[in-house]
């Protein structure tokens, strides 16, 4: 299994955030963390990552504690947590993820910069590279934490909102770029909140509000019952997304 998660609880203050999550993806999944706002998906990632400390639980990455599986893990933060008023480039931001390849060395070396480069052209912004992260569009800047990722070579991802606010240019090439990983045998944990598309982007599910409410194939997870039980309320929509869940599953999409 790539990610192992037992009896995981996160509490703020006196406030449950995560209430004793038990789940596993095995290696390769694409998987969607699905829920209403407030619903700990977040939080979620950040107790994976040990940004926040649980309560109590225990989380593994191929059997490991993440102690020992941090270099093969990366993260895409949420794009509204950046200080994008930061004086650095967009290269500069893509070289952060070449930083544990450094092995005591001061400064970058000519191998880092090319792949940070070939990084930056793989998503459509070679030419943005000298350009300051504040003056870049809301989609560009969420292509260059994705390229800060991809440069790291993990063998797992966890993006926290990566499609969230972008244009479709931003979102057609991400989606390949993620897409191309999974061929690869990457694993993605990706919070997402559009229940429309969820279907056509991920092959499983992590359904979640505070608790556990399923996990699995995306078809057996966004069913009019369960999104209904993590949403607490029934609409329209949730007949849709089980529509849309169950083409994909027949290979209609």
């Amino acid at each position: 299994m790539a990610i192992e998660v037992y009896q995981l609880t996160v509490n703020f203050e006196k406030r449950s955030a995560l209430w004793d999550l038990h789940f596993k993806v095995p290696k390769g999944r694409f998987m969607g963390i699905i829920g209403p706002n407030g619903a700990g998906k977040s939080t979620l990632l950040k107790a994976l990552l040990g940004i926040v400390k649980p309560l109590s639980g225990n989380i593994l990455f191929f059997g490991r504690p993440w102690s020992q599986m941090k270099h093969q893990i990366a993260y895409v933060p949420q794009k509204r947590s950046i200080d994008w008023n930061f004086p650095i480039t967009a290269l500069d931001v893509v070289l952060m993820g070449r930083y544990r390849y450094l092995k005591g060395l001061k400064w970058y070396r000519k191998a880092d910069k090319l792949t940070a480069i070939h990084m930056l052209e793989k998503l459509g912004m070679k030419d943005l590279a000298s350009r300051q992260i504040n003056a870049l569009s809301g989609g560009q800047q969420q292509r260059l934490f994705i390229a800060r990722a991809l440069v790291q070579r993990a063998e797992i991802y966890l993006l926290d909102e990566p499609l969230a606010g972008i244009d479709k240019t931003s979102e057609r090439i991400i989606m390949q770029i993620l897409r191309d990983l999974q061929k690869e045998g990457k694993t993605m944990l990706v919070v997402h909140h559009e229940l429309n598309t969820a279907a056509q982007y991920f092959d499983s599910a992590l359904l979640l509000n505070t608790s556990l409410v399923a996990h699995g194939d995306i078809a057996d997870v966004l069913t009019p019952d369960l999104l209904s039980r993590a949403y607490g309320q029934k609409e329209i929509l949730f007949e849709e997304v089980w529509r849309l869940s169950n083409k994909k599953t027949k290979g209609i999409l």
